[in-house]
């Protein structure tokens, strides 16, 4: 019976990897990683293919990539040369939205925590609420790695189903008068040299008050540094292109080899989607009504929709608050704002883990 047990484990995970190939090829929710992850999945639960056993290809990615945490630092590159700072510039203080819009990191791990879990494991449920893929695979893989292959798939399926929780919670939150407020949009000229010295300047100031999360940061405005200096284009080309193509693979087949039968399907597991659903309402909740509160305190010249962009689900935040505000007013443009506070929730996401990384071993002396 044992024996009949695991090989219908296998089956079940098998057909997971199937769907998850279905939703990003039928529905096109983040295929880039998650048809290497069906596809490792699926080949992991194959009876005696051992490839997650020692000298089995998928373990030595597994080893080499994810131990070593070397390939979510490489996609942080690859990120980082595709980022645009330019819409922060012109409104630095929207990094001020993004912060409350990532209040659902610390309260699910409170949550996940009251329910028995340990603080590694809460971490790492947590840091979902970072709408971050590379961000929520770092962290897990130094304090989770049993759950690495469960919080990947929420972090990215739900990234793709951002619009879904997004426009029910923007009219919930906010009156018709809010979300059909105008802002005004008055591009600037930014010389060259600040785009240059912005990268290093976020990277000393996050390496010295959080320091354990250096690597995140530090790779993602090195990636940003290359695109923007000037001088190595076929590097910051190749960052935003051949690096971010390879690694992604790589890390997508991995992690759908962590998705084993017997360690993904448990109690925990189902833990995981639900926890993660419930961050990503609360940092679009708290996000909205941040804007919410900042329309009030500037006379009604902030429309509340963009405080649910400063999450880092780039740029599809951004458009989705667009789309809403035009489907009240269909001359009502906002996409450039949404667009400054969402490249700062890309900012604010990075920093939030290196918190979670620098402040837990404090706390719980991990």
């Amino acid at each position: 019976m044992d024996f009949l047990l695991a090989y219908l484990g296998n089956v079940v995970m098998i057909i997971v990897g199937v769907v998850l190939i279905l939703l990003a090829i039928k529905k096109g929710y983040e295929p880039l990683l998650l048809i290497p992850i069906g596809f490792g999945a699926i080949l992991v639960n194959i009876p005696y293919g051992e490839l997650m056993e020692v000298g089995g290809f998928l373990r030595y990615l597994y080893d080499y990539g994810i131990i070593t945490e070397l390939f979510p630092i490489l996609i942080f590159i690859g990120i980082g040369a595709m980022l645009d700072f330019t819409p922060l510039f012109e409104r630095p203080w929207y990094l001020l939205i993004t912060i409350p819009a990532h209040l659902g990191i610390p309260i699910t791990m409170l949550l996940a925590l009251s329910f028995g879990l340990d603080p590694g494991a809460a971490a790492s449920i947590g840091i979902i609420g970072a709408m971050d893929g590379p961000t929520a695979i770092f962290v897990t893989s130094k304090y989770a790695r049993d759950l690495l292959g469960p919080v990947t798939v929420a972090a990215y399926t739900y990234i793709s189903v951002v619009p879904i929780l997004q426009v029910p919670l923007s009219k919930i939150l906010l009156s018709k008068k809010e979300r059909l407020v105008r802002m005004e949009y008055k591009p600037g000229s930014f010389p060259r040299t600040l785009k240059i010295v912005f990268p290093l300047l976020v990277t000393l100031t996050i390496g010295v008050l959080a320091p354990k999360g250096l690597p995140l940061i530090g790779a993602l405005m090195f990636g940003n540094f290359l695109k923007e200096v000037g001088v190595v284009e076929r590097l910051a080309k190749s960052a935003q292109n051949e690096l971010s193509n390879i690694v992604t693979l790589l890390l997508g087949i991995t992690i759908g080899g962590t998705m084993i039968a017997e360690k993904f399907l448990n109690i925990v597991t189902l833990m995981v989607f639900g926890f993660g659903v419930v961050a990503f309402i609360i940092d679009l909740s708290c996000g909205l009504l941040a804007a919410k509160l900042a329309y009030y305190v500037t006379g009604g010249k902030i429309n509340p929709l963009i405080g649910a962009t400063g999450i880092s689900a780039f740029p599809m935040a951004a458009r989705t608050a667009h789309l809403i505000a035009r489907q009240e007013d269909p001359d009502n443009w906002i996409l450039m704002q949404a667009m400054a506070a969402n490249t700062g929730g890309q900012i604010t996401s990075v920093i939030a883990g290196a918190v979670v990384l620098s402040l837990l071993p404090i706390f719980f002396q991990l």
